[in-house]
Parts: structure tokens; sequence; C-alpha cells
């Protein structure tokens, strides 16, 4: 089954404390995760910050909810019981306990009513994923819609700006050394590409060949492996082949299976992203800093 939304998991949560037991935030979740028969998948599926588990996030927010609606109580740090609000809540309320619900509270409401210059009122309330996701996933589509509109600019550039932006990004990752170096070395093909080797740093250690079109064409596994020929022929073992379209399936299937050498496709999409990592072709608007509790800070 699909990892439930954190309202889901209202009901199941004071229904586990409803033996009056005192218990911690980790010995909820796992409960919750055997509630709804979680595969070992769906345990180690993380939000987008990487930093813990999508159910265990939306498990947090569940916790905040009830406590902040005074379901739940906050006896010690990570420690929660169920409150007499919430033994009343599970008896006058049989079926499904949601946001809505909670909102008839007035201790949820005085909550909500202070971060109301904060949290706008949106259908974030309604949404089945917690306020963190949204805000990545916000953020993703953002961040999509810019690489669309970054590849977009970089097809209706002239061939000698592509060539010059390819120059910049591979300097700006920390290849080639300086800006003038690199595009010394990385020769102009003269059909909308360019194609040389570069440093792979900047003590020249060991190249990387490199291969840059301008194409709109599907890149097939014929031309990728003409690349690694020539990787031979400019006596490199790596390759970064770059294109504005894309690469088939075959293609990208071959540089699996080409011994030692290393090759690394980076189709439009991939370029558009990496000029967003690097700042190449763009700005930054404004920033948004989230910051959370540093608990070790108030221990006396």
């Amino acid at each position: 089954m699909a990892i439930p939304d954190f309202q889901k998991m209202f009901r199941p949560t004071l229904e586990f404390l409803a033996d009056g037991k005192t218990r911690s935030g980790r010995e909820i979740t796992d409960q919750l995760e055997r509630e709804f028969n979680l595969t070992e998948e769906e345990r180690r599926d993380l939000v987008p910050s990487g930093v813990k588990s999508r159910f265990e996030n939306r498990a947090t927010w569940t916790y905040t909810h009830l406590h902040k609606a005074g379901l739940l109580a906050k006896p010690a740090r990570g420690q929660y019981t169920l409150t007499e609000a919430g033994k009343k809540a599970l008896l006058e309320k049989q079926g499904k306990i949601d946001l809505k619900y909670l909102r008839k509270i007035p201790a949820y409401l005085e909550w909500k009513a202070a971060g109301s210059n904060e949290l706008p009122k949106t259908h974030i309330e309604e949404s089945e994923t917690s306020p963190d996701e949204q805000m990545a996933d916000g953020y993703k589509q953002f961040r999509t819609a810019l690489a669309d509109e970054a590849l977009a600019k970089v097809k209706s550039c002239s061939p000698r700006f592509f060539e010059q932006l390819v120059v910049d990004l591979l300097v700006r990752m920390g290849y080639g050394g300086s800006v003038e170096e690199a595009a010394r070395v990385v020769g102009k093909s003269g059909d909308g590409g360019i194609d040389g080797i570069i440093k792979e740093d900047k003590l020249g250690l060991d190249i990387i060949y490199v291969q840059a079109k301008r194409w709109e064409n599907v890149v097939g596994a014929g031309s990728v492996r003409d690349f690694s020929g020539s990787l031979d022929y400019h006596g490199a073992k790596k390759g970064v082949f770059i294109t504005t379209s894309s690469f088939t399936k075959d293609a990208r299937e071959f540089v699996t299976r080409i011994g030692e050498k290393k090759v690394v496709l980076v189709d439009g999409f991939e370029l558009a992203q990496l000029m967003i990592d690097h700042d190449i072709g763009v700005s930054t608007v404004t920033t948004y800093t989230i910051k959370r509790l540093d608990s070790d800070y108030f221990e006396e």
C-alpha cells in the first residue's frame, strides 16, 4: 500500500496511547509502521532532503498537530501520552479524525492563528503530504520549470555562445584550470558544438575528452560508439558527451560495456540541471532558510 498521509495516522496514534502509557515518538512510529504494514522499501523511502524517512516525517507532523490540538501531552522531550481531550475524541468521533475535526478545537485554532502570518491558508491544510514534503515538491517543480526554460534558451543561442557556455560550465565544475586555458584546449568543431581534451583537475593529472553538440535529433549508439573510439585517438580514458537533445536507450547501454574507459552522457535536461547547480545563466532571486530547534542548547 502507499505511504499514508499524516492525517490517516491521527486515530491510530490516539488508539495506541489509549492505555494511558507514555511512549516515545520512536515507539509510536514503530507501531504505526506495523499498523500500516509498511514494506521495507516504504520504510527506506526518504523525504527529498534525505534527513529522515517519508513515513517518519509524516508521523512527526501527526504528533505535532495532535499535541497542538491538546489531544496529546508531552511530559518530557520526545515523549507522548493521551490527554482527557484525546480520550474524548476517540469516544465521540467514531470515524475519521482529521484536520477538519482538529479545527473545531479552540487550542488548535489558536495555534494556527498564531502562525497565520507565516503559513498562508491554502490547500496545504488538506494535503496528503507533510509541510516538509510540500516545500520540497514545490522546489522540485520550480527547478524543473527553470531547467526547461534554460534548455530552451540554450537551443536558441548561437553556436559560438553554446561553445562558450560549455567551457564556462566545465571550468565552474572544476575542470580545465581556467576559462582561458579551457577555451584554448577545447577546439571548436564548427557544427554547433565543441570537441577536444580538457584537464580533469587544475594540476592536469588526467585528461578528459569532451564532445558537446547543440543537436535536436536524438543521439544514438553509433554516435556514442564513434565518440568512444575518439578517446583512444586522443589518448584519453575518460570522456563526456554533452548534447542539448537526448540519448537512446541503446546509447546509454553501450557506455556500460566499454571496458576500462569511462564515458558520461549528459543530455539536455541534465545539462540544464548542471547549469542551475553551478550558476551558469541563472541567478538567485531569493533564499528561504529552514531552521529546526537545537535541543542541545536547552540542556542544563
